[in-house]
């Protein structure tokens, strides 16, 4: 080979390796936005003070195809009144659980939610129940209950609309946190 086209494969070589690292990128890309986490924003002030509005999410859409969701999961869900939208809110209880609020205090089969971490300025001092849920619902409020749209205004959340859990807020840099 004359030193030209050897010089010409070698100056290709570095072009070549960066599209086949830019290609190998984007469709793993393509394959974890498709079958494993999806980013999420939220939209409002339901879920505070553990999600903020604005904050970024990476939801995990594959762990439930793993195991079922449970009660203390954050889970992004299709809202069932209008399913093209999705919401963020944090599962309380599942089917078979029997739930009830009593001013603003939830309890879960008779047994008081451990929810200490909701400041008293969020909690909501509202009555509810008792009620059992379905078998293959969850039930779920938000963290913020004054101020939470959530299973006590328009019911339960059929376990086929839940898209995945929320495993962390990438934003903002200052708040990052797995969950």
């Amino acid at each position: 080979m004359s030193a030209a086209v050897v010089r010409g494969l070698r100056s290709r070589a570095p072009a070549l390796a960066w599209l086949t690292t830019l290609g190998s990128a984007i469709a793993y890309a393509v394959l974890i936005g498709t079958f494993g986490l999806q980013s999420a924003r939220v939209e409002g002030a339901s879920m505070a003070p553990t999600l903020e509005d604005q904050d970024r999410l990476l939801v995990n859409r594959l762990v439930y195809q793993l195991r079922d969701a449970h009660a203390g999961d954050i889970v992004m869900f299709h809202y069932p009144l209008r399913p093209e939208l999705s919401f963020v809110k944090r599962i309380v209880a599942e089917g078979g659980d029997t739930v009830s609020i009593v001013d603003g205090q939830v309890y879960v089969n008779d047994v008081r939610l451990d929810d200490d971490f909701i400041p008293p300025q969020f909690r909501s001092h509202d009555n509810w129940g008792p009620e059992v849920i379905p078998e293959g619902y969850d039930f779920v409020l938000g963290d913020h209950r004054n101020r939470s749209s959530d299973s006590r205004e328009w019911g339960m959340v059929p376990k086929k609309y839940i898209v995945g859990k929320v495993q962390l807020r990438w934003w903002p840099p200052s708040s990052v946190r797995l969950f």
